[in-house]
Formats: structure tokens, C-alpha cells, sequence
């Protein structure tokens, strides 16, 4: 990059500080340096959100995606495979978004390669863009069971529009059992959609709790009775060792030899980091792609955000700490760094109508902590609130599940809570009164 053109980005971007609108393309001379963001989805746009907030005229921006749409709301596809919502109610940049901020978007047109020493990316149709700045937002992948017949037609992940798609295809056809492997939030959102849609649907999970990640034994047990009464079925401790069929899915095998029939087979076991790019182009990489606090790869060029990345051996799939990675990387890529990301206990929830739960922080505890407990079978309320030297340090909630952020504010704020810890499980405002 030319010299003299980087000292007027540091005399510009002082004067963004001072609060003055500097717009590159109103100086003929300059030539604006380029951001390519690999990845259309949440975080990575979420993140040129937040870029053209505070740095609306910095960049020339390219923007390259798997899919051919705009950015959607990944979250919301399981209220689309329920039929509660249409795929036009979960897209959050329509392409004319794109026109008006002067991004240049080649969508369905994904980077096959990234040239680091050129600064080139190379996309699958041959296009190539040179990039002063590399975003990478390539999120992740389902995980497919390594099993005989995981590429037999009827047996999807559920990851994007195609995957909805592909099981509504099925759930309108004769076609009319189905089989989601995978217990956790993923798997039961998706049997809630298929079980919308009119299909038998039978969750088998190889642990023995549902949701055995977000959620302790008894609120599980409740979340299992609710789903039932509803008509899913559930088979736990199942271990899948082959998918049967000819020419389509018909059977799910099980290790101790039994057999259930599939007319579709949703795989929803977890997904894996993608970053098979970033390993091509010799980006560090562990299980992610490995960031610093300011979600800068060792590539000083080259960001990083989203369910791709690797922070302080931790990976995310949840969009809280997504949210928050894209606001940090925003700011140093404007050029104006002051933001580091800190990892926060993050809250589940499940997307499931009718359905209350929510869970944060350590809620398994140990040998140091303590544990108080609530039980209503009657109202189907359970609470467990796991405590570590008087401050809150995880929550499971079911059924009442109000005082849920309340509870996680207190969790990361580290707040002592030994002058109400009687109170603490009756929620917020009962504590915030007797306090009074």
C-alpha cells in the first residue's frame, strides 16, 4: 500500500475521533482501501453493521456467500420448518441493502482459495479481489454421523434454507416418519417443526438427558414429559451405527441391533468449525481459527468472527458472544481499537412455542458450591441456582423462566448475594423489595 496514502488514513481517522464526517470518495486521490469479508451470514454482517456505524466511508466492501440470498436470521429457521414464519420474514439484508451501502455482494459464489501473499481471494466461479483487510465469517458445519448410508437421499442436517427446504419436501409428501439424531437444542427444534408439519417424529439421542449440555437431570425430565405430551417420541442412549435404504432412506440401525423406520433423518448432532480455508491458506488453526482479544488472526490483515473462530480454547454457537465479537472487530478494523473480547456466561434458550426454559453459567457446580432448589410439579416449575463462595455462578430455569437475564447479569457481574441467598430463588423483585 502506498505510503503516503497510509499516513492519510492516521490523519483521517484522528479526524473521525474529533467527530468529523471524513468521506473517502469525496477525495479523488485516495483510494480506499479494500475489505473482503468471506461469509454472508449473521456475525460476519453483523460486523460490517457495526463497520459502516462508526466507519460508514472507510472501505470498499466485497462481501462473498455460500448461499444465494442476502443474510438471514439462522435462528429463525425453525419457526419457518413449523410454519410460524416465511423465509421473507427472516431475512435481515435483502439485497437492495446491499446496493444501498455500495457493497459489492456475490452471493452463491463462495472463496475456494485465499492468496496471502498477493492478498487475493479466489472465488469458485474464478473472480478475483484483492483485499487490504480479510474478514473471515465462514461459521460452521453440521457434524454428519460417519455412518453406511449418511448420503442416502432423505438424510439432512438442519443448517440452512436448503435443509428447511429439503424437510418440508418430505413432510408433504406420503412420506411420513421421521427420525432426528440429536437431543440437544438443534434436535429438538427441528422435531417441533417436523411434528408442526403433520410427520411421527422420533428424537434418539446418545445420552441419557435431553439438552444434557444446557440443562441438570430433573429440568431435562420436565422437558422430556412436555415434549411427549405433545407426541414426540424419544429413544436415549442410543448409539446410530447405519442408515438403511435403496435409492432413499427407510431405516435408522441401531448398535444393540434394533431397527426403527425413516422416511427422513435429520442429522442434528453438533456442528464443527469451519475453517478448512483458513487451513489451506497456513492461518493458524486448532479447532477454530485462532483469534486474540481483538478476534485478529496471526495474520495481521486477516479478522476473524463468528462460530469459525477459536478464542482462549473456546469455541461459540450461541449469537450473544457472536453479537459481541463483531462489535470488537469493528472497531479495530475502523482503526479505532480501545474494545477487547472478554468471554461472558451465556444463556440458552429454546426456541419451541409454549416451552419455558433457560440455563447460564455453571449449572452442574461441585464439590465447592452449593445449590438451591425449587420444585412445583404441579405448576411444572423447576429452579436450581448453583452458588460459589455467596456469588451466583450458574442457573437452571423451567417453566418460570422471567428472572432469567436478571440472574445472568448477576452471574457476570460477579455480584455477592449472601445478605438475600434466602430470597434469591423467589426472583428479582421479591429480593429488590425485602431489600427496600
Amino acid at each position: 500500500m502506498p505510503r503516503d496514502a497510509g499516513a492519510c488514513r492516521t490523519r483521517l481517522s484522528g479526524a473521525r475521533r474529533r467527530g468529523q464526517g471524513v468521506d473517502l470518495r469525496m477525495i479523488p486521490s485516495i483510494r480506499r482501501p479494500s475489505l473482503v469479508v468471506i461469509g454472508n451470514g449473521m456475525a460476519g454482517m453483523r460486523t460490517v453493521e457495526e463497520l459502516l456505524a462508526v466507519a460508514p466511508h472507510l472501505y470498499d466492501i466485497t462481501v462473498f456467500g455460500a448461499e444465494p440470498y442476502g443474510n438471514y436470521n439462522r435462528i429463525l429457521l425453525s419457526p419457518v420448518l413449523a410454519g410460524e414464519k416465511t423465509l421473507a420474514d427472516i431475512m435481515i439484508h435483502p439485497r437492495a441493502w446491499y446496493d444501498e451501502h455500495g457493497i459489492a455482494l456475490h452471493a452463491g459464489d463462495p472463496v475456494v482459495a485465499i492468496d496471502r501473499g498477493r492478498c487475493i481471494v479466489r472465488a469458485r466461479s474464478g473472480l478475483e479481489v484483492r483485499y487490504d483487510r480479510l474478514l473471515l465469517a465462514t461459521g460452521s458445519s453440521p457434524f454428519m454421523l460417519p455412518v453406511p448410508g449418511s448420503d442416502l437421499p432423505g438424510v439432512v442436517s438442519f443448517r440452512d434454507i436448503a435443509d428447511v427446504e429439503a424437510m418440508l419436501c418430505v413432510a408433504r409428501s406420503p412420506r411420513r416418519r421421521a427420525v432426528v439424531i440429536g437431543g440437544g437444542l438443534l434436535g429438538l427444534e427441528a422435531a417441533n417443526g417436523l411434528l408442526r408439519q403433520g410427520m411421527e417424529v422420533t428424537v434418539v439421542h446418545l445420552g441419557d438427558n435431553l439438552l444434557d449440555r444446557q440443562l441438570d437431570a430433573p429440568a431435562a425430565a420436565l422437558l422430556k414429559q412436555a415434549l411427549e405430551a405433545r407426541g414426540l417420541h424419544f429413544m436415549l442412549g442410543m448409539n446410530t451405527t447405519a442408515l438403511l435404504g435403496e435409492g432413499h432412506v427407510h431405516a435408522v440401525q441401531f448398535s444393540n441391533g434394533q431397527q426403527i423406520p425413516a422416511d427422513l433423518v435429520v442429522m442434528a448432532a453438533g456442528v464443527r468449525p469451519n475453517i478448512a480455508l483458513a487451513q489451506a491458506a497456513h492461518l493458524h488453526c486448532e479447532r477454530g481459527i485462532v483469534v486474540d482479544d481483538t478476534l485478529q488472526t496471526y495474520d495481521p490483515r486477516i479478522y476473524a468472527v463468528g462460530e469459525c473462530v477459536q478464542h482462549r480454547a473456546a469455541t461459540f454457537g450461541l449469537v450473544a458472544p457472536l453479537w459481541e465479537q463483531a462489535r470488537v472487530c469493528a472497531t479495530h478494523l475502523a482503526g479505532a481499537g480501545h474494545r477487547r473480547y472478554v468471554q461472558r456466561a451465556t444463556a440458552t434458550k429454546l426456541k419451541v412455542t409454549g416451552i419455558d426454559l433457560y440455563s447460564v453459567g455453571d449449572f452442574i457446580g461441585g464439590p465447592d458450591s452449593e445449590d438451591l432448589m425449587m420444585r412445583d410439579p404441579g405448576r411444572g416449575i423447576y429452579k436450581r441456582l448453583v452458588l460459589r463462595q455467596q456469588r451466583l455462578v450458574g442457573a437452571v430455569l423451567y417453566g418460570d423462566v422471567a428472572d432469567g437475564a436478571w440472574y445472568a447479569d448477576l452471574i457476570r457481574d460477579g455480584v455477592e448475594v449472601a445478605a438475600w441467598r434466602h430470597r434469591l430463588l423467589f426472583g428479582r423483585l421479591f429480593c429488590e423489595a425485602q431489600a427496600a
